[in-house]
């Protein structure tokens, strides 16, 4: 048997040599696919059954060996639609069935590839060069949040992008503590850098006072009994701000809000504290306080513009109440009281003296519903100072109509009085300001939104007494398609010629447990088996845009092992022609 079985396993051994050298020969002709993994040969040995004294070295037996695992050089590519998987995963693809009128038909059946020479075909499809097509998540317009779970293929629309309107422009900027218009560069006195609103006919007269308005009644204590002050059924109205509201007295239930309980709030203070407290939560200027001031109760208001109305049909123990008069009570006037002119618009024929007054805040194309674009010009006025006797506050007018002739507006006041505290921050602070119903020359654009944000409206010292600014908005006109790309962060984002980019599908990579268990099969691609496990889809990214992934063949590496199988072969075949001679010698001594 051992001629015979040297032989036979020679044979083996031819038979396994060549197996590699297909293998080998394979790896080598595939050497410049794309995402293409070589396959090594793994050599099993196969031992007879024979007591250990007697054993021997026994036949091989070949089997493949996958390197799925084994990612290839990535290379930097000139089309948008390659791309490549840095690390473990695999594309998501499927083939067509066929067509109906022109449309590719899908099974719906997953296959898997690290093939990414992906181009966008006549259908909109993403096609590798091996004719599957790529699968991914679609992506919400509107919310750019990937939409559904399961990959679908994807289709990419070539169609017009619809103009987007303008809601909300970003806009950030630092106010100088002393704007060096034109107007404060031409005299460089005090007062020069604020808008003179005697320069301008539309403006709206405001009182300002140096102290808020103070109404005062009746002298007592904190300690004394509520019932000096008020008796049950009595009644006290207090409008101040946006606060008007009407206390009830009575001797039986809680106090609450409109509702005070003289036997359960029995002093003066708790009273007033009460009231203080209510006020406040219901819109009363912050500041607002209902105390004793001198013994006397009083109430201030919490706004240097603000008045108080009040109705007291108080009576209580005294016979006097609360004892405050019945009427509506101005901010108190003091010496240095002012009037200011609060400038609502700026015509045309005025607009050269108000940007002699006034500092530029930037410019920015906005656009409306149906895409047609606006210049939106955006100006600053200071209106007070604190070297001039009151606080920082600047005015913000927005140019409404470029094109005015006359008496016609062409700058309009948006927003109120920006005052600003001695940090340099708005007080009180402004997130936004909301400009409704906006048309800019003639074009409607609608509601929109100035966004500053946390700290983005600011006045600090700048020495060139200029504005600051950051703008951006969200809207944007029609757009033509011009070209389709993956991102590094897998997403495919469609190009349009008015300079928008809109992400629509997120590309998602499988992964497999056993990698290596995949089944190959034509055009690079894979199928799941029960041993490689089902795919676990994630869309994390990993992917590199306008890159390929090359063969993971190493051609010297495959010349080496060309040359260990030719000598293993030809050493095989040694074997066999020397068994044949042995086996002729023996034939031969019969003879």
């Amino acid at each position: 048997m051992g001629i015979y079985g040297a032989m036979s396993t020679a044979v083996t051994g031819l038979r396994a040599q060549s197996f590699a050298l297909e293998n080998i020969s394979g790896n080598i002709a595939n050497s410049q696919t794309t995402g293409f993994k070589r396959i090594d040969t793994d050599f099993k040995d196969l031992i007879p059954d024979a007591p250990q004294k007697r054993q021997t070295a026994g036949s091989v037996l070949a089997q493949s060996r996958s390197t799925n695992n084994l990612q290839g050089d990535v290379k930097s590519a000139s089309t948008e639609t390659f791309m490549a998987i840095n690390g473990s995963g695999f594309f998501v693809v499927e083939p067509t069935i066929g067509q109906s009128d022109g449309t590719a038909l899908f099974s719906g059946a997953n296959y898997y590839t690290r093939r990414g020479d992906f181009e966008i075909n006549k259908g909109g499809y993403l096609v590798n060069g091996a004719g599957y097509y790529l699968k991914g998540l679609p992506i919400d317009p509107q919310t750019q949040n990937i939409s559904g779970s399961v990959p679908q293929v994807l289709k990419i629309s070539t169609a017009f992008l619809p103009a987007q309107q303008t809601t909300r422009i970003d806009y950030q900027l630092n106010l100088p503590q002393l704007p060096k218009t034109r107007a404060y560069e031409d005299s460089q006195t005090a007062g020069s850098e604020l808008l003179n609103a005697a320069d301008f006919t539309n403006v709206t007269p405001t009182l300002v006072a140096d102290t808020a308005a103070t109404v005062s009644g009746a002298t007592t204590t904190a300690g004394a009994n509520s019932t000096t002050i008020a008796s049950n059924l009595d009644t006290l109205q207090i409008q101040v701000g946006a606060a008007n509201r009407t206390y009830a007295f009575t001797n039986a239930g809680g106090t609450a809000g409109l509702s005070i309980d003289l036997n359960a709030t029995t002093t003066v203070g708790a009273v007033l504290s009460h009231i203080q407290a209510d006020l406040l939560a219901n819109g009363a200027p912050v500041g607002t306080t209902v105390a004793l001031s001198g013994g006397a109760i009083r109430i201030t208001a919490g706004n240097i513009t603000s008045s108080i109305t009040v109705v007291d049909n108080t009576t209580g123990s005294t016979a006097t109440g609360f004892d405050l008069a019945n009427a509506t009570t101005a901010p108190t006037v003091s010496a240095s009281q002012r009037l200011s002119a609060r400038v609502t618009s700026i015509p045309a024929n005025e607009s050269d003296e108000f940007v002699r007054q006034s500092i530029s805040g930037g410019a920015i194309s906005v656009y409306s519903a149906n895409g047609a674009p606006a210049n939106v010009q955006m100006r600053w006025a200071k209106v007070n100072s604190t070297a001039n006797g009151g606080a920082e506050v600047w005015n913000m007018f927005v140019a409404t109509n470029a094109q005015a002739t006359g008496t016609q507006t062409m700058w309009t006041r948006y927003g109120g009085n920006y005052t600003f505290g001695t940090n340099g921050s708005p007080s009180p602070a402004v997130d936004h300001t909301d400009i409704a119903g906006l048309t800019v020359n003639g074009v409607v654009i609608g509601d929109v939104r100035l966004q500053h944000g946390t700290g983005g409206l600011t006045q600090f010292a700048d020495p060139n007494g200029t504005a600051e600014v950051a703008l951006g908005q969200n809207g944007y006109p029609a757009g033509k398609y011009v070209s389709v790309g993956v991102n590094d962060a897998g997403r495919v984002a469609v190009s349009y010629d008015n300079g928008e980019t809109v992400e629509v599908a997120q590309v998602v990579t499988a992964n497999f447990n056993a990698v290596n268990q995949l089944k190959r099969e034509d055009g690079g691609v894979y199928a799941a088996t029960s041993d490689s496990g089902e795919p676990v889809l994630d869309n994390g990214g990993g992917i590199s845009g306008s890159s390929l992934e090359s063969s993971n063949t190493d051609i010297s590496e495959e010349f080496t092992k060309l040359i260990v199988t030719q000598q293993a072969y030809a050493a095989g075949t040694r074997i066999v022609s020397t068994a044949d001679q042995m086996l002729q010698e023996a034939l031969n001594m019969l003879r």
